[in-house]
């Protein structure tokens, strides 16, 4: 079996934690496959062999050997994914509900489930259009956001969609749970993306950048937080944290984009609170409009439950 090895450094926001939790928020492990790796020598920080219950600091480079079990980027492996749940189907699109954790498609190096292994798995038949390994993926979710993806059944679904998204006529909308309370409440953040000049695993707000256009809309305001509606123009990598962290005002438990630790713990959060909640586009196949919506998962209610109630 081959692997490979990939490299970062230990985000201050989580200086203190055991190893195996912050493999798993840094790299979207699951916590059982962090601890794996950590116990089987395949983790260093800073060039030394690392346990699982070690403690990391911040700015420390964790290393991680990966197992790579199949060519990176081919083959498609049809894997259950719990909690994966469809919305919608028809003879052209599925509309799903993607868990946290969980990758759009394969890519090399990441070896956890995928929204294409697990309709594979389901026995769904999707369309042949598009590279092997993401034949009917016409847009993405980041692997810590969860929420509404379409996918395309059919190869005018996926011809039709595509054209639709790069006019950005798709309604797509989020909700975000962001630290302090934005000014003004509503608003539109016009601010340009690309990589970060230093850390090549984020994204910076850049003048040299590709244009990325964020409107933000106030749904309930806490002592500690405020729940936004998210409406995007463009689908940047990681445009809604980095335009929220640009206005400093992160998403709450987004820690590789300058999130308080302290407040993560007390909600109870592993990951940001961000949720793909709504997704409008015209059918493929008569052009109606069509709408979809998606509800909190636990993790993400549950914190929003003790956000409010710390505000009574």
């Amino acid at each position: 079996m081959s692997s490979e090895t990939r490299t970062l450094p230990v985000p201050e926001g989580l200086e203190g934690e055991r190893l195996d939790a912050a493999l798993a928020r840094m790299f979207g492990f699951s916590r059982t496959k962090a601890a794996e790796l950590a116990s089987s020598g395949a983790v260093r920080l800073d060039g030394y062999t690392a346990g699982k219950s070690d403690r990391v600091s911040g700015g420390a480079l964790l290393e991680v050997e990966i197992p790579v079990e199949r060519p990176a980027g081919v083959e498609v492996v049809a894997e259950p994914v719990p909690g994966m749940s469809v919305v919608h189907e028809d003879d052209h699109v599925i509309v799903i509900s993607k868990p946290v954790g969980v990758a759009a498609h394969p890519s090399p190096g990441w070896t956890g489930t995928t929204v294409v292994g697990g309709l594979a798995a389901a026995g769904y038949r999707i369309s042949t259009s598009g590279a092997a390994e993401r034949q009917g993926i016409v847009h993405r979710l980041d692997v810590g956001t969860s929420g509404l993806m379409v996918v395309a059944k059919s190869e005018r679904a996926y011809t039709e969609l595509k054209r639709q998204f790069k006019e950005r006529t798709v309604d797509k909308r989020y909700n975000a749970l962001v630290q302090g309370h934005p000014d003004p409440l509503s608003g539109t953040v016009d601010a340009p993306i690309d990589r970060h000049p230093k850390h090549d695993w984020k994204w910076a707000v850049r003048a040299d950048g590709k244009p990325s256009v964020t409107h933000y809309d106030l749904i309930e305001a806490f002592r500690s937080a405020s729940l936004l509606d998210i409406k995007l123009e463009t689908g940047r990598t990681h445009q809604i944290r980095v335009h929220m962290s640009a206005l400093r005002h992160p998403c709450v438990g987004d820690l590789t984009y300058g999130a308080d630790p302290v407040l993560a713990r007390r909600l109870g959060l592993e990951r940001q609170w961000l949720h793909a909640v709504h997704l409008g586009f015209s059918h493929p196949e008569d052009g109606r409009w069509v709408e979809f919506d998606s509800e909190y998962p636990d993790d993400l209610a549950t914190a929003l439950e003790r956000v409010r109630a710390e505000s009574a």
